[in-house]
């Protein structure tokens, strides 16, 4: 049965019998998906606010220029806009090291300290990088912690049973990933934006993101900035209830989401990853190596070859998608609260279940 047709029955909302045809491994209907890289139909083009990010400045965060960029929106979902992979050549492998070497370290937080020792989930890279540069084909191969992993919250950190982020769980957000962020909010129209907490979330093929709407942010007149590596997926971005059907569409490696205005509080989902469509391990650019000669500021580092080797062996079946929100307004304070638990940290991951089969996100990210 086609996607269409689906949105027509009876029974379960839209969005789940949606979700639930993309999530099958023999859906090999996806016309109905749309693409950006070919823009059609219900996809326009979005103007870019091009003088409030210098050249300098995007150079800085391993971006091309504003005005090199391409940004579309679509019918229906006014706030949404998708710019295709707007980073410079070799500069994707800085975000895509940083999120499997650094960003995972204490004090961080990740799904795996809900049941492991403390000691045991300090160097996640260091415990993971032999194995990963010799992983072969076999399924049956002992997967890695790096393979383990499903998320990390970074900033403000996501209390998962309270669905509230809390002023007393909070470590230092990176610098160079809240530099990033500012500049593409900045481009979007959003100057003074402030990156306050992250969610990391860590696909593998079987891997899917469950029906949701990220609205434990105090302040949702800031967008929600979506970066998406590696492996490519598909994404639902559906309306205020969860009876109207999505729109789904292709996510590949560089590629930019911001969810703001009427859609930042949209259902959403992440059914599906999929092999990149270039038919090769990696997507080709991330084949591109950096360039040697980085601008003054940079806050792109160079990859050694040791450690490309182990991320890209890791994402020849993985994707990683870094979500960034400003959680409080200017100003703003969180609520008094009485017997709160502050640690941010989610259920077992058993409640990761979809089905015996697939494993699903706790949900709260794009």
């Amino acid at each position: 049965m086609a996607a269409g047709a689906l949105t027509r029955e009876g029974g379960e909302d839209a969005f789940r019998r949606l979700f639930r045809f993309y999530r099958q491994r023999d859906a090999s209907d996806l016309r109905g998906v749309v693409d950006f890289s070919a823009p059609g139909g219900q996809v326009f083009r979005s103007q870019l606010s091009i003088s409030s990010v210098s050249d300098q400045d995007a150079y800085r965060a391993g971006l091309q220029p504003v005005s090199q960029w391409k940004a579309y929106g679509l019918s229906g979902y006014p706030g949404f806009i998708f710019i295709p992979n707007p980073f410079l050549p070799g500069c994707q492998r800085h975000w895509v090291k940083q999120c499997l070497k650094l960003y995972p370290e204490k004090p961080n937080v990740c799904n795996l300290d809900l049941h492991m020792a403390p000691e045991k989930t300090t160097d996640l890279w260091g415990q993971s990088k032999e194995q990963l540069r010799r992983k072969g084909s076999s399924k049956r191969e002992p997967r890695s912690l790096l393979e383990k992993l499903r998320w990390v919250t970074l900033g403000y950190h996501y209390n998962w049973d309270t669905k509230k982020y809390s002023a007393n769980h909070h470590t230092p957000f990176p610098s160079d990933l809240a530099f990033l962020s500012e500049q593409v909010a900045a481009a979007c129209g959003f100057r003074g934006f402030q990156a306050q907490a992250g969610i990391l979330n860590y696909y593998h093929f079987d891997s899917s993101l469950g029906i949701h709407v990220d609205e434990s942010e105090l302040d949702h007149s800031r967008p929600l900035l979506s970066f998406s590596f590696g492996q490519s997926s598909i994404f639902l971005l559906g309306g205020l209830k969860r009876e109207e059907a999505p729109t789904a569409m292709f996510m590949h490696s560089g590629d930019i989401m911001v969810m703001s205005g009427f859609s930042r509080l949209l259902y959403h989902a992440v059914p599906r990853v999929l092999p990149n469509p270039e038919g090769t391990a990696l997507p080709s650019c991330l084949d591109q190596p950096l360039s040697s000669d980085l601008p003054v500021g940079s806050v792109i580092e160079h990859s050694s070859e040791e450690d490309w080797q182990v991320c890209a062996k890791y994402l020849q079946s993985s994707r990683i998608n870094m979500t960034i929100r400003q959680v409080l307004a200017e100003g703003q304070k969180f609520p008094e609260e009485s017997e709160t638990n502050g640690k941010g940290q989610a259920p077992s991951e058993d409640s990761y279940q979809e089905n015996s089969k697939a494993k699903r996100h706790k949900p709260n990210t794009v």
